[in-house]
């Protein structure tokens, strides 16, 4: 089996949930799964840039990244967020390597409007240096940073970089672990499962909204391209990841077809 597992930063802010989760997912490659984490950095990068004083708008839950937020995304994202979480693999027994989206490029992306500036949206995924290393037992961990074949750098929204590598990889799991319980309809009761097409309702009435309206906007985009299973789940679980590996029912799994949905 294969999974990408993506970790939001908010669970990447606190040292203890970085290593538990370090820690989950080192077992799991223990047991013979192979694995690729995608990581963001959102709350750090805010907060580096308040510290720089620089500016820093949203637009539907994407960061519009001037050059110079260009150079705090490579500076926090593929530099210290993704440093920290590599030693804390390597601490839990993984043999852990930080890559982004621009080495051998793996993730290729081209801008996505020029009212975002550097903010690219990945075209295509290669997976061939991602699986060279978990052939030979390394956990590549993925910062959301891609590239061009010009070598210009984009900050790339951590959820549709996920959906990027998971499809490269064939992927048979793609697990956004997030500081949520799940995706939550009009009545914010939290689905335990969901449709593409119900997706498309919530965020066109405005119930999903930012990094929400994202998450569910990258994960209608993994369903269409085949990846098998797509699960919204709360990352503060205890042994999350071995429980959704085993096909427990935690937080919103996402299904292409009707007929396969309960809500409650």
């Amino acid at each position: 089996m294969k999974i990408l597992v993506k970790i939001g930063g908010t669970l990447l802010d606190s040292v203890e949930s970085r290593q538990r989760l370090a820690a989950e997912i080192t077992r799991t490659v223990e047991s013979g799964i192979r694995v690729v984490v995608v990581h963001g950095g959102g709350k750090q990068m805010t907060r580096f840039l308040a510290s720089q004083g620089i500016q820093t708008d949203f637009v539907n839950g994407l960061r519009v990244t001037t050059p110079e937020v260009l150079d705090a995304v490579l500076k926090v994202l593929a530099g210290s967020v993704n440093r920290e979480l590599v030693a804390s693999f390597i601490a839990s027994g993984a043999l852990a390597v930080g890559v982004t989206g621009m080495d051998a490029l793996t993730t290729e992306a081209r801008q996505m409007s020029e009212e975002l500036g550097f903010v690219g949206k990945p075209v295509r995924s290669d997976p061939r240096l991602l699986s060279l290393l978990m052939d030979n037992g390394y956990l590549p961990v993925v910062a959301c940073v891609a590239g061009d074949s010009s070598g210009q750098f984009y900050n790339v929204n951590a959820d549709q970089m996920a959906v990027s590598v998971a499809t490269a990889i064939q992927a048979d799991k793609l697990l956004f672990l997030t500081d949520v319980d799940g995706v939550r309809g009009q009545d914010n009761v939290v689905y335990s499962s969901i449709t593409s097409g119900e997706c498309r309702e919530l965020i066109d009435s405005d119930v999903a909204t930012g990094g929400m309206r994202a998450k569910l906007e990258a994960a209608m985009e993994g369903l269409a391209a085949g990846i098998g299973e797509v699960v919204i789940a709360p990352g503060g679980i205890n042994n999350l990841i071995s429980k959704l590996v085993s096909g427990k029912q935690i937080g919103t799994r996402l299904v292409s077809a009707v007929g396969v949905r309960d809500h409650g």
